[in-house]
């Protein structure tokens, strides 16, 4: 498994990568192939404040469906539409499409998660 090395992951199976004051959060590309052909992704609330380890939207494939978690305490700032029409390009590249963005209520949280080693290691 080659996963990149910019951005950190969470033991849930999301990786988050920062871009700016806000992070950008997907889920890897283990996940998605545990999870099959992607046919649905949303269910993320623009605005929510979350604790860390909450549900922060939904993934669903032809096989299961499963939840997305906040990496971190924050607020969801934005859901990436092109997902709502196509969901299956996180199927064709996990790590290049990201579900929603972040802005964490403490930043210095993220180095708190995993490294691509740390998360390989799962």
């Amino acid at each position: 498994m080659s996963l990149p090395t910019d951005r950190k992951y969470t033991a849930t199976h999301e990786w988050v990568k920062a871009e700016g004051d806000v992070f950008a959060v997907g889920i890897t590309d283990p996940a998605q192939e545990q999870l099959g052909d992607l046919v649905f992704v949303g269910d993320v609330k623009v605005g929510a404040r979350l604790a860390a380890g909450e549900t922060a939207g939904v993934v669903e494939s032809v096989k299961a469906a499963s939840d997305i978690y906040a990496p971190v305490a924050g607020e969801i700032t934005a859901f990436n539409d092109a997902l709502e029409e196509n969901p299956a390009l996180i199927n064709e590249a996990a790590h290049t499409h990201w579900i929603f963005k972040i802005k964490p209520d403490n930043p210095a949280d993220v180095d708190a998660l995993l490294d691509a080693a740390g998360y390989e290691a799962l």
